[in-house]
């Protein structure tokens, strides 16, 4: 299923949503003029990890800096297709959440929920030494604050009917049910698998969603700034 849109019109023009887009897709652009230095440029700026672990006392100096990069990786991307998809979901979710929570407490949402996806990840994966990019753990994030302020929203889908695509509404509640079952799948399949092999971050999706869903409980009962 690929999202187009949602059926939820915001009040006001999401200036937070459209300045994180922005920003993924100039630092995406500084990312891939690195050329030959790219994949020393992602090791330093994404999150790796193995460049946690503690195997004397002195390691722990090494992480005051590797705390910056709980947020850096958040703005980096493994391709164009990465960035597409998440901007894709950004765009369609993102407008009403800010809506909502206004500016400064939507970018805490984002932001925190980025954070806390990494860190599940790298529990997930402790000794993995493949940097991990990407805005899908902040983005999960907002996915599941739409899912607890917004369940009975409709978004516009295209699903495969044999050889054509149909558009269709599914109700949100639906739409991201089937999209977080898919990623808690697709985490178990992963357990046991090698480390250094990539591949997409489950757990770190699953971090953030949850982030979100409890976010967006509580903020829902909180008043508006």
């Amino acid at each position: 299923m690929i999202p187009i849109r949602d059926t939820l019109p915001s009040r006001h023009i999401p200036w937070m949503s459209r300045a994180l887009i922005f920003l993924n897709i100039v630092l995406f652009i500084v990312e891939i003029r690195q050329g030959a230095n790219r994949e020393v440029f992602l090791y330093r700026f994404g999150l790796v990890p193995s460049h946690w672990l503690i195997s004397g006392p002195g390691d722990l100096l090494d992480w005051p800096p590797l705390f910056l990069t709980l947020l850096t990786s958040q703005f980096l991307h493994g391709g164009i297709f990465h960035l597409a998809s998440n901007m894709l979901y950004l765009w369609i979710f993102a407008d009403n959440v800010e809506d909502f929570l206004r500016p400064i407490r939507f970018l805490l949402l984002y932001l925190g929920s980025g954070v806390l996806a990494g860190i599940v990840q790298m529990f997930a994966s402790p000794g993995s030494s493949i940097p991990m990019v990407g805005a899908s753990g902040a983005i999960a994030g907002v996915l599941g604050a739409y899912l607890m302020l917004f369940p009975s929203a409709r978004v516009v889908t295209l699903v495969p009917m044999g050889i054509v695509w149909e558009t269709i509404h599914v109700p949100a509640f639906v739409f991201l049910g089937i999209w977080f079952l898919l990623q808690w799948w697709g985490g178990f399949t992963a357990i046991g698998q090698v480390a250094d092999v990539g591949g997409v971050a489950f757990w770190a999706h699953i971090g953030g969603f949850v982030n979100g869903i409890v976010a967006g409980l509580w903020l829902r009962s909180k008043p508006r700034w």
